[in-house]
């Protein structure tokens, strides 16, 4: 493996323990999910901002590529909010456990957007995803609701990952995460503004506690620009379904923190781990295979 494809292997594994630890200051926001994403986006949109503009970036694109933008910050913010709230209906675990399937979506969608053939060894290593997936649905039956909503998410954010990984090839990656998140941003606003119109919410929810507002800062600028705009970078050496395969080691990384941070170990039965083990030898499994492939097509 070559020096460089090992540290964009290690700088992944990095971006999703952060990304671990995202699903932790979920639960700790009192606020509500639409609420959460909203000021996680306006938050991370000033901050990207500030160093486009301090870097004196262009930020002008054809408009093409403009609505390609704001159309994929429509679905990361529907892809948090759900997040968010599978997180609430059900416990940390589980919702990251759910969002593990989207190496499955992304082996089905990489190919059709990319018109590429179906790999193989995705396929199977996807369905692998499932199994353990299923393992987890049958013994933690009590949390099949939040369970569906966090593969609903997984789903979002296969599709999301796919565009970001073509329009990255031509595209700065910090300018892609500037227009995402701030389409998200309008996006969670007129969502939010519905829901106040159904009477679902207030507009009182939209302010936050300055505890709130810390935890906020944390997700928005640790938890967010750096480890967005990171990813998607690395889509110009790494395939979509590498890193969506490896970002199912989140459920493995938060897992551990919500055991540390909540206790949520009392509430998860053996079967729950062994589903997240066989996730988790997937993710595994997969370099070794690409590798041994490549070398053996040399």
């Amino acid at each position: 493996m070559r020096r460089q494809t090992l540290r964009d292997y290690a700088e992944l594994h990095f971006i999703v323990f952060i990304w671990g630890f995202t699903a932790i200051l979920g639960v700790l926001i009192s606020t509500s999910p639409t609420v959460l994403v909203m000021w996680r986006t306006l938050l991370a949109g000033f901050l990207l901002g500030l160093l486009l503009l301090l870097k004196k970036t262009d930020l002008t694109l054809p408009v093409a590529d403009v609505l390609k933008l704001l159309g994929t910050g429509v679905i990361i913010a529907f892809h948090w909010i759900f997040f968010f709230q599978a997180a609430r209906i059900s416990n940390v675990s589980v919702c990251l456990a759910g969002l593990s399937t989207v190496s499955l979506w992304t082996s089905f969608m990489e190919p059709m957007i990319n018109k590429r053939p179906f790999k193989k060894t995705e396929i199977i290593l996807g369905f692998t995803v499932i199994i353990g997936i299923y393992a987890i649905f049958y013994f933690q039956g009590n949390y099949w609701l939040g369970l569906l909503v966090a593969i609903f998410s997984a789903l979002l954010s296969a599709l999301f990952s796919v565009i970001n990984s073509r329009l990255v090839k031509r595209i700065e990656a910090y300018k892609i995460t500037f227009y995402e998140m701030w389409a998200a941003f309008f996006t969670t606003l007129v969502y939010f503004a519905f829901q106040v119109a159904l009477g679902q919410e207030q507009w009182a929810n939209a302010s936050v506690s300055s505890m709130d507002l810390l935890w906020l800062s944390i997700l928005a600028f640790l938890c967010t620009v750096y480890p967005f705009a990171a990813s998607t970078e690395l889509m110009k050496r790494l395939s979509a379904f590498t890193v969506n395969l490896t970002v199912n080691l989140e459920p493995v990384y938060g897992i551990v923190m919500a055991i540390v941070f909540f206790g949520e170990d009392k509430a998860l039965s053996l079967g729950f781990y062994a589903g997240t083990a066989i996730v988790l030898g997937s993710v595994i499994a997969h370099p070794f295979l690409t590798n041994r492939k490549a070398a053996n097509a040399a």
